[in-house]
């Protein structure tokens, strides 16, 4: 089938599509990863968004349930090169055209990905409309116009826990092509939900922690409590998707969590929530950083780290004031992680868990350990 495609400045595109028939607004992005398309698919921080590989060939190791990072796919849609449908995978379970179909997803492909990654590279992530069914330029027009921005939707809310529930997952082990089974050291964490990924989760369990999930609406006296009764020992702020600055009433909770002095760890958005909760407001990139390649220094090693990246926004440096800089991205010099003056509290940009990516930056989740 053909998908139209109308983006916010203008540009009108006819490609192919597979999947599911339909329609949708999203924020279009691109993605420089190799491998794990379908970790990336599922992550829930591409929630309202279409990603645009710029790996050309999609497809081709299928689709399996252990590869998930969550239920279901949250991203808009995809954006392809060259689609194959035919796996070629001892682990694939299913294509990814009866992924898209059975969950009312529609990828697209037969599109030119480096001139979308180039536009997007030089005019900024945009938004954009596209659809199975309506091919009208001056229609898809006036629906983007009526979706507006992808800042105006809490997909936070969306894409979250909407009970507690326990992790017990450990990290895959690739010789019993299973996940390993939970290992306690004693120590038991709070995850606050707002669209964390399964191989987070694995990675907290993997260095011994008991990890129960929250949804992101808990509120922080719950969790003090939980602590001060040495229930937890932590907690952790997970990925999600969206603006963080929009998450008032999450930062206010959070800002609660400071003030007790409870042990915090945070990723990507995570970080950025502990940014506004310290008083220092994130702002967007001009696309942001998509890929499990992006090399990032680590300032107290000096080791160079090769990392997995996804987010739109970013802490500002004037962080510095409160917090030590401990990563950097060497792309852009933008700020990776910080580790918070005379608080228990440290958080990073990036993915250490790398679920599909390199495993250079997964010592961070032993440093949790040290501070819990």
């Amino acid at each position: 089938m053909n998908a139209y495609i109308y983006m916010q400045n203008g540009t009108f595109l006819t490609a192919k599509a597979f999947g599911a028939h339909g329609e949708c607004a999203g924020e279009m992005v691109f993605n420089t990863s190799l491998t794990g398309y379908q970790e990336i698919i599922s992550d829930p921080s591409y929630a309202g968004q279409f990603i645009v590989f710029t790996m050309p060939e999609i497809g081709i190791v299928g689709t399996n349930d252990n590869d998930m990072e969550s239920v279901k796919i949250h991203a808009s849609g995809i954006l392809v090169r060259s689609f194959n449908d035919k796996a070629s995978n001892f682990r694939s379970q299913k294509s990814l055209s009866k992924f898209f179909e059975e969950q009312g997803k529609f990828g697209v492909y037969d599109i030119d990905t480096r001139f979308l990654t180039k536009m997007l590279r030089d005019e900024g992530a945009m938004m954009c409309y596209i659809s199975t069914q309506i091919n009208d330029k001056d229609e898809l027009k006036r629906r983007l116009e009526k979706a507006g921005s992808i800042a105006d939707t809490n997909y936070v809310a969306i894409v979250s826990a909407k009970d507690e529930y326990s992790h017990k997952k450990a990290a895959w082990d690739k010789e019993i092509m299973s996940y390993k089974p939970l290992k306690s050291i004693g120590k038991r964490v709070a995850v606050l939900d707002f669209g964390v990924k399964q191989n987070i989760l694995n990675e907290l369990c993997e260095v011994g922690l008991e990890v129960d999930v929250y949804p992101h609406d808990t509120k922080a006296e719950t969790l003090i409590q939980k602590f001060k009764n040495s229930e937890i020992n932590g907690v952790f702020l997970s990925n999600g998707p969206g603006e963080p600055k929009n998450l008032v009433s999450e930062i206010a909770e959070i800002k609660k969590l400071i003030d007790a002095r409870v042990p915090i760890f945070g990723i990507c958005l995570g970080h950025q929530l502990l940014s506004n909760a310290f008083g220092y407001p994130t702002y967007k990139l001009k696309f942001g950083q998509h890929g499990a390649n992006h090399p990032v220094l680590n300032l107290q090693t000096q080791r160079v780290e090769i990392t997995a990246q996804n987010h739109n926004y970013n802490v500002p440096e004037e962080i510095a004031q409160i917090a030590e800089i401990t990563h950097r991205n060497l792309f852009d010099d933008t700020i990776e992680g910080v580790r918070y003056k005379d608080y228990p509290i440290f958080s990073v940009q990036h993915h250490p868990e790398a679920s599909g990516g390199p495993n250079e930056s997964k010592y961070i989740f032993a440093e949790f350990l040290k501070i819990l």
